[in-house]
């Protein structure tokens, strides 16, 4: 070996060495593991199903209990974020009047997010549509066993039907009524208007008349269509905190189901409207009596004493709902009628199911028969089918 060759195996060796450690791949660091994923909210049983009322949510739960809830969709956030568009608002909560055993009701809320009974009711606001032909309730359906009148028409008559005499009722009777409606089209002419149909039937039994077999004293029945208007959230706001939450058209019928000389019917269409401020509500209809020919008018002076309008005040706070309903002739405070109900749940933990129900009632028409005729009554019972 020459001496310049010893001196550069030194060099040579170093610069192999160098070559290795340029070549040597690099010690991965230790990364943290990953969090758990979160478990799954455990799955509803069947009796939580079942005791939910509304049949839409009903039916979602059998659908997350049979392993049928839909797919998880795309990553809201993060197409947002890409895309650069604001984020979604997230689904208002079920404002269905109708809630499971030990689950508080959401409240329907108006366009500036208020409590708003009469948007439930009417479905006035977009998250409160529920749609066509579910039936629901109308007027409050009661069955009250106890109904006392301080007086019996024992000899109904009108200035064209001759008085007719009637067994020996008692004064102590029980009285229900069925009320439901539904509606036919949604979003119909106007920006959220509906068409509405309804049916009431309102009877007194004397079920404590043993002795003349507990015969059916009276029976009123009122189909009707109904028109409803949301009012725009423009003219909506009214002083002291009062909002105009609708206006109303509608035609009905009503009639005792009786022939001459008992029968008693009328024709009419009305025009209303409903306001509402925090707990209280208040509806209003002027009603126009069709014309009929006096030789089939069965009740010619019916709107002398029933009224030509009606004003109902609503009270509902907590468990306690109450209202006070006024019919007038607008012309004379001899006639026309006052009727006050009041309800509370029987049981605290299901304010929709059965309800405690009182109901008292002074002045004319408290059934078509008795158009003409003043009466004072109280009645006890249960209320069911909430709206």
């Amino acid at each position: 070996m020459t001496v310049s060759a010893a001196r550069s195996a030194p060099c040579a060796a170093l610069l192999a060495l160098s070559c290795c450690c340029a070549w040597t791949p690099a010690i991965a660091q230790p990364t943290a593991a990953p969090a758990p994923a979160p478990a799954p909210a455990p799955a509803p049983t069947l009796a939580e199903c079942a005791a939910i009322g509304a049949a839409a949510d009903r039916l979602a739960c059998y659908d997350r209990l049979a392993g049928r809830a839909s797919a998880p969709g795309p990553d809201v956030a993060a197409v947002d974020a890409l895309t650069g568009a604001a984020p979604a608002a997230s689904a208002p909560a079920s404002t269905s009047a109708l809630a499971a055993k030990n689950a508080p009701v959401s409240p329907a809320r108006d366009g500036d997010g208020d409590a708003s009974l009469l948007s439930k009711y009417w479905e006035l606001d977009p998250a409160d549509k529920r749609g066509i032909f579910n039936f629901v309730g109308y007027r409050p359906n009661y069955v009250l066993p106890l109904h006392v009148t301080n007086r019996i028409n024992r000899a109904p008559q009108s200035p064209t039907q001759a008085a007719v005499e009637l067994p020996d009722y008692k004064r102590v009777e029980a009285k229900f009524q069925l009320s439901l409606r539904t509606k036919l089209a949604q979003d119909l002419l106007l920006p959220g208007a509906d068409l509405w149909v309804a049916f009431t039937q309102q009877t007194f039994w004397q079920i404590w008349n043993g002795k003349d077999s507990k015969p059916f004293r009276n029976s009123d029945y009122e189909p009707e269509a109904i028109y409803v208007v949301p009012t725009p959230k423009d003219w909506s706001n009214l002083p002291l905190g009062w909002r105009w939450r609708y206006t109303l058209a509608g035609l009905a019928h009503q009639s005792n189901g009786q022939s001459d000389p008992l029968s008693r019917s009328w024709n009419r269409v009305y025009l209303g409207a409903g306001f509402e401020r925090g707990d209280w509500s208040l509806t209003t209809r002027i009603v126009h009596r069709l014309r009929e020919d006096l030789a089939t008018d069965n009740n010619p002076d019916l709107i002398t004493y029933r009224g030509r309008a009606d004003f109902q005040l609503n009270w509902t706070h907590g468990l306690h709902t109450s209202s006070l309903l006024y019919r007038t002739t607008l012309k004379s405070g001899r006639y026309g009628a006052l009727q006050f109900d009041y309800s509370y749940p029987i049981f605290r933990d299901q304010p929709n199911g059965l309800r405690w129900y009182v109901q008292a009632f002074s002045g004319y028409g408290e059934t078509l028969t008795d158009y003409n005729f003043r009466q004072t009554s109280f009645g006890a019972g249960v209320t069911f089918l909430q709206f």
